[in-house]
This record gives structure tokens, sequence and C-alpha cells, in this order.
């Protein structure tokens, strides 16, 4: 659970480019109502606070577009978008309610191979957003979260410029944008984090895991 002032201090500083996995039911299809962002009203969801768990992030490489709403991202109204398959994947589970943000704010390029290209050209722009995302984590008010990184890019540069310190665990997941139902997603990145975790239950020096030897 979150208390309501620091929940409402994310939302002010840091609603813009994050969000909480948690999402209005699905209706009659999997993507139907994925943007509801009532899920977030304090009043009329009062379960809301007790439901969000701060010692967990997900992470994403960066955002796919700029959006009006505060916490809208990972509940994206387009029809393109493939954020249905998180809440499919983590409904029901102990990751359900994690915070949820990106490496890369105020980028929002599709393509990540030319995001990654620009950042190397640009190097203070990712020292920026690794500082960015630390005061994240702070703001959380959480001691070393478990972070799980959608994607082998969003991993490989948390595992490199995060200080370890920051977190108990980073798991890589296979990212949601990979051509798979929603049942496969699933079972995939379940499977991934349980071979994670009971290695890292094997050895205190665990920090980072790659287990996905799929596509990322």
């Amino acid at each position: 659970m979150i208390e309501a002032a620091r929940f409402e201090h994310i939302k002010q500083r840091h609603g813009a480019y994050a969000s909480w996995a948690v999402w209005a039911p699905a209706g009659a299809s999997p993507k139907s109502n994925i943007g509801d962002l009532g899920i977030f009203d304090r009043r009329a969801n009062p379960s809301l606070l007790d439901t969000l768990k701060p010692h967990v992030a997900m992470v994403g490489l960066n955002i796919s577009r700029v959006f009006s709403d505060p916490f809208q991202n990972f509940h994206d109204r387009n029809p393109r978008a493939n954020d249905f398959k998180i809440r499919f994947a983590f409904t029901g589970t102990p990751y359900y309610g994690a915070y949820m943000t990106d490496v890369i704010k105020g980028m929002p390029v599709v393509d990540s191979a030319l995001l990654l290209k620009h950042l190397k050209m640009a190097p203070a722009i990712l020292s920026e957003s690794i500082t960015l995302l630390r005061q994240e984590l702070e703001d959380l008010g959480a001691t070393r979260p478990l972070l799980l990184a959608f994607g082998g890019a969003t991993h490989t540069l948390l595992a490199d410029r995060l200080p370890r310190g920051d977190y108990s665990q980073l798991i890589r997941l296979t990212h949601y944008s990979q051509w798979m139902a929603q049942d496969l997603y699933r079972e995939t990145v379940h499977a991934e984090i349980r071979r994670c975790r009971g290695h890292a239950r094997g050895s205190r020096d665990v920090y980072d895991c790659a287990a996905s030897e799929g596509p990322q």
C-alpha cells in the first residue's frame, strides 16, 4: 500500500510519464477499458491505495507518445497499443499494483534502435534520465524495490547505469509488443520471473537476471 500524500506527490511530479499496474477490468474484448483512468479516482476506487505496491517497479524503455492525463502511460487507448497484455499478465498476481515508468522521458520514439543510437550520440540524455529514475524510486519510499524490465534494451540500460544498491533484483521480461497472444505472454513473463526469483533465493549476489532466451 501507499500513503495518500505520497500517491498525490507522485501523481503531480511524475504522472506525465509514470503510472501504476492497475486497470479497469476488460469487457467484451481484450483491449476494452484499458484507457479507463477512473481506476485512479480514490473516491470511486477506495481500495486503490491498498492495492498499490511501491516495492515493485515495472520499467519500459521510453514513452510511446505524449499523454495529456496523469497516469495514462501503460493505459493507452490507441487500438494499436499492447498495454492490454500487461493487464492480462499481472491481474490477480503479487505484481498487480506495481509502479510503472520508463527509463527515457520525453522522447516518444517508436523505433528503439533509433532511440538507442541517439542516446549514444547524446549521453547526457541518458544520464539525466537515470537521475530522474532514481528520484522516482526515492519518491516511492520503498527500500531497494524489485525491478521488472520490459525488453532487453531496458534491462541493459538499467543493469549498466543504475546503481545496484538502488534495487533488490532486476529481471528482464519479454516486451509486451512481441507478437504473441495475451495468454502466451502471461505464461512467458511469469516463467521468466519464477526462474530469476528462484535463482536469487540461492545466492545473495544475484542482482540482475536475464532469464528470457526468446525475442526481446
